[in-house]
């Protein structure tokens, strides 16, 4: 059996497993072992990739292989925490005992559909599975006892699912082409990409906008990103930790790997103005939204729009050495954004609020979390020596040779975000009161991924591997870049 066949066979027994358990514990074990399945999976394929599947429908490639690291290591830490974070949640009345079932199952099956989406060679598989992920997301938001919860779960699936129509269009509009051109007509990533030339250019520029609105409203990039931040206020931790860190970069593979393909074309510089647009819309927005935010969860929200707006003014540069930042800043912005969401998560069960104006005595009540706090942020301004800074400097420094005064503008752009943090960071720690708040004690199951998350966070920050280097020089050749 095959590295992808064994996950699946895995995967299902992962879910029998879950039906069959009668514990939090157990379940949250099970899942567990799930994530380390993905990793497991990755580390396999590193040695043996290109590996196809199922008719050329799926393939692991260098791209897949370091989506399934990031993805299995953002979801291990999230389930790791959310087991005890569940139990708190029940307690709280926040979350039906009877739904943690559906809890675990609901997180399962996303970590399938996003494991299957990053392994699809076929577009339209490939958009599937996303929509797919779309429906989990939605119901992991929805989960909990709040009508809230529910309205942003149905923003988020309403304009997310309507953007993905638009990718559809320019799906279709892609096997058009190339059956025009090839004579058969095909969807997969690779067939695509050794062909480009033969597309007509205007038509692949085409299809290549609708694709982009497609997978833009998953990544968080403006004007598509609205349903986000009430989304990430509203969900579990674990879940916003994963929305964050793990859906957007499925919107921006998906992005990527057709702009690969366009790039093989004169269509590539409309792609690329298109690319450069939205990108500096994503942070002028995300910039100004975050100004007069006080609610924490939606800062941290609004500044996924910000760094993919970033992200794609990394790819519209397109030279090698940015799309090698860029997809480092994948794995960059992943880690940091699960510190984020993971500390504001038990700040938000110390307070019951994520409004910075009732987080008074954080240091003296929570310690650790107000640390991953402030360390998190510093991370996520792409303050040294974090991960951040690397990719971020290196974006920036990409940017000035394709243009300076662009440069200056999203260098204020970026400060004035940085002074929204810093704001609303003076405020809450600096907020103290003679009070009596009785101190909320957090397990070791949601401390301890802070604090593994933030060594993460500033080791790769002083140190980059040789492994990754040579996987991201890899995956930049693979896509002719």
């Amino acid at each position: 059996m095959q590295a992808l066949e064994a996950y699946l066979a895995y995967s299902m027994l992962v879910l029998a497993a879950t039906l069959l358990s009668r514990t939090n514990r157990a379940m949250n074990l099970i899942a567990l072992t799930h994530a380390v399945s993905c990793i497991a999976l990755a580390a396999y394929s590193l040695g043996n990739a290109p590996m196809h599947y199922f008719d050329n429908n799926f393939l692991i490639d260098s791209l897949s292989i370091y989506e399934f690291f990031i993805t299995g290591i953002i979801f291990f830490f999230a389930l790791v925490y959310a087991g005890a974070h569940l139990e708190r949640l029940v307690e709280l009345g926040l979350l039906e005992k009877r739904n943690t079932k559906l809890y675990y199952l609901s997180l399962n099956c996303l970590l399938i559909f996003t494991i299957l989406s990053f392994a699809s060679n076929n577009l339209a598989v490939f958009w599937i599975f996303v929509e797919l992920t779309t429906f989990f997301t939605a119901f992991l938001i929805a989960i909990l006892n709040s009508k809230k919860n529910i309205d942003a779960s149905l923003k988020y699936i309403f304009v997310t699912s309507t953007a993905m129509l638009f990718a559809f269009i320019g799906i279709i509009l892609i096997f058009a082409l190339s059956e025009s051109a090839l004579g058969k007509g095909t969807l997969n990533w690779d067939e695509l990409l050794a062909n480009a030339r033969s597309f007509s250019p205007g038509f692949l520029a085409a299809s290549f906008a609708f694709i982009f609105i497609g997978f833009s409203a998953k990544s968080g990039v403006a004007p598509f990103h609205t349903p986000l931040p009430h989304a990430y206020s509203k969900a579990p931790s674990a879940v916003s930790t994963i929305i964050s860190a793990v859906m957007l970069n499925l919107g921006i593979y998906g992005i990527l790997r057709t702009y690969a393909v366009v790039r093989q074309t004169s269509a590539a510089p409309a792609a690329s103005n298109l690319l450069l647009a939205f990108g500096l819309l994503s942070i002028f927005v995300a910039t100004f939204s975050m100004l007069h935010q006080r609610n924490v969860k939606k800062l941290v929200a609004f500044s996924s729009t910000e760094h993919s707006g970033l992200m794609l003014i990394g790819l519209a540069i397109g030279t090698p050495l940015a799309v090698f930042w860029v997809l480092y800043h994948m794995l960059a912005h992943a880690l940091t954004k699960a510190v984020l969401f993971l500390s504001t998560g038990i700040l938000q069960r110390q307070y019951n609020s994520n409004n910075a104006g009732k987080i008074i005595n954080a240091f003296k009540l929570q310690p650790l979390a107000s640390i991953g706090l402030i360390l998190g942020g510093a991370a996520i301004l792409g303050i040294p020596p974090f991960v951040i800074f690397i990719s971020k400097y290196s974006i920036l420094v990409q940017l000035a040779g394709y243009s300076l005064p662009l440069l200056l503008l999203v260098l204020l752009l970026l400060l004035l975000a940085s002074a929204a943090f810093l704001s609303l960071g003076t405020e809450i720690f600096t907020h103290t009161q003679d009070t009596r708040i009785e101190r909320y004690n957090a397990p070791k199951r949601m401390t301890a991924p802070i604090v593994a998350l933030i060594i993460l966070v500033f080791v790769l920050g002083i140190y980059f591997p040789s492994e990754i280097y040579a996987l991201l020089t890899k995956i930049v050749s693979d896509l002719k870049f």
